[in-house]
């Protein structure tokens, strides 16, 4: 079961908002400016119609009214070219603080614990890293600056109908009570219904991931009925959270239209009946009539990009919310004074559950071959995790030359020692990329020795330079294991530990891999997983575990006489 990844509250979304802004402080007050000289030049077309009214009814000569048109005009031209120019600084805005976000995001998941990762999922992290992040940077750049440019001509705008008549204004005002009561309905449902439309989004994609990548597995366990039926309740639950949203969305966009002519009657009438009685003149109700019509492209920009804003700050919070998941904290600033491994005193539970390991102690000395072994369960890939520092031990130490190996930083992590495992990524890009990610000051001859050194005897279109992963060349487990291994050797750490780093193998290239395997084990100290007791018949010492404790620990030969656990397995394992 996967470990969902907090989501920031509505007040961190916040600051993490104001930080954006704070960063682009220049841009973005010369976007206000501009939209604010743009929203009161639009102003004047209304206020000078009306004059034009005014001086038609009194028999103001056509001078007057055609100056009154070419400002009308002039007007127009102006809020047109600010506008342009506003929009554009809005966008520049947007995808700065998009790629921030991006690069945030990138950053902090990164500095997650590999325990963290693998108990949240692919699917959670992809999907907040993706469809998220995306979701925050369109909003950032589209729907954002759209909706603070109409909040701010809509005040403005009030203030013209305040100014032109402040009776009519508010009847105005009082007349949009049906848009302000709708929008508070939404908001209240809108928040908790996209947090829940993004954790299922995020459970399917975890499903869809899992089994994509072991649909070797499903096939040959005939499992694929069981994973169809998994994936169905996934995308059932998507569709639930859907429907719910576009439910929310369904009342309130139908509420808010009919909301729109409202306060544009209320205002006609009230002028109507204010003109009769001498207190407004015609020229000022149909101004404060325009101005109010005015207010329905702004309030239509606020609605329909409100969905699109409680999506993407729905989706901001689950981005946001990475910076509160556990992160590797400070590292040693102590170096490591050699090469023993010491395990203390070790107890470790999964998710604050029972121990799956009790009191282990035990010491690898420099240079030598330890096979872990013990029956399923034991604990034995823990124990390997703990001594590649993937985690921390709930209680007791496991140190490298005095230091703890799970506090070291990740370079100096790898030089003293890397885990092996029969899982391997070869990354989008070329060879060199794939080999260089561990060694990025390494040469050419560097890469080409390491390949060498490993067995590697495939010929690639353009070398180093072949392009790998999706698209590209691709390669077979034999090769991306070997070219796991050649990792390993630019990156030369002292111990290398193996979790059965040739099991997926076929004979053939399992052969071959372990042949690789003993050219990179030469002269570093190894700690074999072994499910295979051929690899604890050729260790120096073999530590056997069962039930999560260390229960003996001694060469082959000396724990098969001693005809104790070690012994039952090897006898089992010849049967």
């Amino acid at each position: 079961m996967t470990a969902q990844l907090p989501v920031a509250g509505p007040a961190a979304v916040r600051r993490a908002a104001l930080a954006l802004v704070r960063l682009e402080r220049g841009a973005f007050t010369a976007m206000l400016a501009l939209n604010a000289l743009a929203a009161i030049a639009g102003l004047t077309g209304p206020w000078l119609l009306g004059r034009i009214i005014d001086a038609v009814t009194t028999g103001t000569g056509s001078r007057t009214v055609d100056r009154l048109a070419l400002a009308i005009l002039a007007g127009a031209v102006a809020q047109l070219l600010l506008s342009r120019q506003a929009r554009y600084l809005a966008h520049r805005f947007g995808e700065r603080a998009s790629a921030r976000i991006r690069e945030q995001y990138t950053a902090r998941a990164l500095a997650l614990p590999a325990d963290t990762v693998e108990r949240a999922g692919t699917g959670d992290l992809t999907a907040r890293g993706t469809t998220d992040v995306a979701a925050v940077g369109n909003a950032l750049r589209d729907a954002a600056p759209d909706v603070f440019i109409a909040v701010l001509q809509i005040l403005l705008i009030v203030g013209a109908i305040l100014t032109v008549q402040p009776l009519l204004g508010a009847c105005g005002a009082l007349g949009m009570a049906g848009i302000w009561s709708g929008a508070r309905w939404y908001l209240r449902r809108a928040r908790a219904g996209y947090l829940d439309e993004g954790a299922a989004n995020s459970a399917l994609a975890e499903v869809l991931a899992a089994t994509a990548s072991g649909a070797r597995t499903v096939e040959a366990l005939g499992l694929q009925r069981h994973r169809t039926a998994v994936g169905e309740r996934a995308v059932e639950e998507c569709r639930r959270t859907r429907e719910r949203t576009l439910f929310l969305r369904n009342v309130f966009f139908p509420a808010v239209s009919i909301s729109y002519t409202v306060p544009v009657v209320v205002v006609l009438l009230t002028g109507a009946l204010l003109h009769a009685h001498g207190v407004v003149s015609v020229g000022a109700a149909v101004s404060a009539a325009l101005y109010v019509r005015q207010l329905e492209a702004p309030l239509d920009t606020i609605v329909v990009w409100t969905d699109q804003l409680q999506s993407a700050a729905a989706s901001f919070a689950r981005v946001e919310g990475l910076g509160d998941a556990p992160q590797n904290g400070d590292f040693a600033a102590a170096e490591p004074t050699d090469d023993r491994i010491e395990i203390t005193g070790v107890r470790y539970a999964y998710d604050s559950g029972e121990d799956v390991l009790h009191g282990v102690d035990l010491t690898v000395r420099p240079g030598e071959r330890l096979a872990v072994v013990g029956p399923s369960g034991s604990g034995k890939t823990t124990l390997s995790r703990l001594l590649a520092g993937m985690e921390h031990p709930r209680t007791g130490t496991v140190t490298v030359g005095g230091v703890p190996i799970a506090g070291l930083d990740p370079e100096r992590l790898r030089r003293q020692v890397v885990l092996v495992t029969q899982e391997h990524h070869v990354f989008i890009g070329t060879l060199r990329d794939n080999l260089a990610i561990v060694a990025p000051d390494a040469g050419d001859a560097d890469l080409r020795a390491a390949l060498t050194a490993v067995g590697w005897t495939h010929e690639l279109p353009d070398g180093l330079d072949t392009e790998l992963g999706a698209g590209g060349h691709r390669l077979d487990g034999a090769r991306a294991q070997q070219l796991a291994l050649a990792r390993v050797v630019l990156a030369d750490p002292h111990t290398v530990i193996l979790d059965e780093a040739t099991a997926l193998l076929d004979p053939t290239a399992a052969r071959n891999t372990e042949r690789a395997l003993a050219a990179v084990l030469a002269g570093r100290t190894v700690i074999a997983i072994a499910h295979r007791l051929h690899t604890a018949h050729d260790a120096d010492r073999v530590a056997v575990m069962e039930n999560g404790r260390l229960t003996e620990v001694g060469p082959h030969h000396e724990l098969v006489a001693n005809n104790g656990p070690y012994a039952t397995l090897w006898r089992t394992w010849q049967s």
